[in-house]
């Protein structure tokens, strides 16, 4: 039986579409849409599309993009989704689009945490509960790296897991649940740990690793059993230290991995090639490389190796959390977004200079009309709480102005109000909108309280100041990721640079600006 879960994914709006085998087209032509966590698994997929001769695709999106997609009236544009968990389709595929949903292997969601720390909290060799890590997160001995519940599975998972523990291990959370204050003290404390959040499990990691790189440490990191294990591979090709695994005594949410078929009417060839696939992925030479990489295989005698010196062990029996019911979940997801997340400190840069005359400016407007729209936002789970504080910066060749509210429908409408009567004219410097952001966000009382952003929305190059701008940025504790949104024509390298050099990342606006700032709200 397999057990039903969350999915993760990136929470990419626009998909990053990778190449897979073009080898004469002799085959069908085939696309897979997929969480972040299957990466490593492309080239086993490509290997069996090589052998049959198919010219093979895949996309990598977010979990709420999946899962909208399959929702909507257009559907998935591929012929096959995978998802980290198939709870996903049972919530959004209400037109049951998908077929022959098939379970792939098995990823429990645990805590990475560096083993030094896992020492010093005396949690080594022990049993670790939900409330130890509870404890340690209010004295301020711990915090963590997690992705967003409402965007990613490896999140939305995490945090299943504390509501689960909160109830005392109940057999099902049920919709009565949610409202005890008890519970949602007890998970509001628990998130109060987050770190960093992002909306890709995958993007996570890296953020990890590559943060390691740079001799910035952070304690932990909620994330796939699997994909800790691949950081940990990663950490060790550094000389780094590695993240011990915490397997919650509590109770762990366990994802299916399932790979689905969407009917595009194309023929009986693509569902033929698709149950192949399926039976390739499951036949016991495929099932053991994908064992290999740390996922668990059901009901087989294959598993990666048990390594005792970080406690990893995909042998070991956990104890799997029941997935309530779909709608129970979706109840639980809005409760975390309008209510128990770490409140978000937002300052966005909005580019107003002339080059975005016309389509630009009204699509700038119509994606601040989508922002700061609760009963929109609502329904994709990016919607703000009165918690939350906002700082709007127009900019051009200078800062323009400042508007400043806060997450209250009432001051999102201020806002909406405020940008309205900004009107495209003049050049372009981000830089200066980036540093008065920082200004503001620096000021800020209790800045540990909420989870910083930059977001810059850009169509034109700036004039060069980046050299200015980051020692500026690096004097600002705690380091604020910077992220970027393409519009037009924009020089992409400036906000790649800025991106990185700050723990962050750019979103494609070109396509649909409304669906990238909906994105970015998955990482703050």
């Amino acid at each position: 039986m397999t057990i039903r879960t969350f999915v993760t994914g990136l929470t990419l709006a626009s998909a990053l579409a990778l190449s897979g085998c073009d080898v004469g087209g002799q085959g069908p032509k085939f696309s897979i849409v997929s969480g972040s966590e299957n990466t490593v698994l492309q080239p086993v997929v490509e290997e069996f599309c090589k052998e049959k001769k198919a010219t093979c695709t895949f996309a990598y999106e977010g979990t709420l993009d999946i899962g909208l997609a399959l929702q909507s009236e257009k559907g998935v544009e591929q012929d096959a989704v995978w998802p980290a968990s198939s709870v996903w389709v049972d919530m959004f595929d209400a037109k049951r689009r998908v077929k022959s949903l098939t379970s792939v292997a098995q990823m429990p969601v645990i805590l990475g945490l560096r083993k030094s720390k896992a020492e010093v909290l005396g949690w080594v060799g022990k049993p670790v509960y939900m409330k130890d890590i509870l404890a340690a997160v209010k004295n301020g001995s711990l915090k963590f790296l997690m992705t967003s519940a409402t965007q990613s599975n490896s999140g939305a998972s995490a945090y299943l897991g504390m509501l689960s523990s909160a109830l005392g291990n109940k057999p099902v959370i049920e919709p009565g649940d949610l409202d005890k204050p008890e519970v949602q003290g007890a998970v509001r404390s628990l998130l109060a740990g987050v770190e960093r959040s992002s909306g890709s499990s995958g993007w996570l990691a890296d953020l990890y690793t590559d943060s390691a790189a740079k001799g910035v440490l952070y304690d932990a990191m909620w994330n796939y059993e699997a994909v800790l294990k691949e950081t940990n591979d990663k950490l060790a090709g550094m000389g780094k230290e590695p993240l011990y695994a915490i397997y919650p005594a509590d109770g762990v949410v366990v994802a299916d991995s399932p790979i689905g078929f969407v009917d595009h009417g194309r023929g009986q060839e693509v569902e033929t090639f698709f149950n192949q696939l399926v039976d390739y992925l499951r036949s016991a030479s495929v099932q053991k490389r994908i064992a290999d990489t740390g996922r668990r295989i059901p009901l087989a005698d294959v598993a990666a190796k048990p390594d005792p010196s970080w406690n990893f062990d995909p042998t070991r029996l956990v104890t799997a959390i029941r997935m309530p019911e779909p709608a129970v979940i979706r109840q639980a997801l809005d409760l975390y977004q309008v209510a128990l997340r770490k409140p978000s400190l937002t300052a966005l840069c909005l580019d107003f200079s002339g080059s975005m005359g016309g389509k630009g400016e009204e699509q700038l407007q119509a994606a601040m009309r989508f922002l700061f729209n609760p009963g929109e936002t609502g329904k994709v789970l990016a919607q703000w709480t009165p918690a939350d504080r906002i700082m709007v910066i127009p900019f051009d060749a200078d800062v323009r102005t400042t508007f400043e509210g806060t997450g209250d429908p009432a001051q999102q409408k201020m806002l909406v109000d405020k940008v309205s009567r900004q009107h495209a004219d003049g050049g372009t410097d981000m830089y200066a909108c980036a540093s008065r952001a920082l200004d503001w966000i620096s000021a800020t009382r209790d800045l540990s309280s909420y989870l910083p952003a930059v977001v810059i929305m850009t169509d034109g190059r700036s004039d060069d100041a980046n050299g200015d701008f980051m020692s500026r940025w690096a004097s600002v504790n705690p380091h604020v990721p910077v992220f970027g949104i393409t519009f037009g024509d924009a020089d992409k390298r400036q906000l790649d640079a800025i991106a990185k050099e700050t723990s962050a990342r750019v979103f494609d606006g070109r396509g649909d600006l409304v669906s990238a700032f909906r994105a970015v709200r998955g990482y703050n």
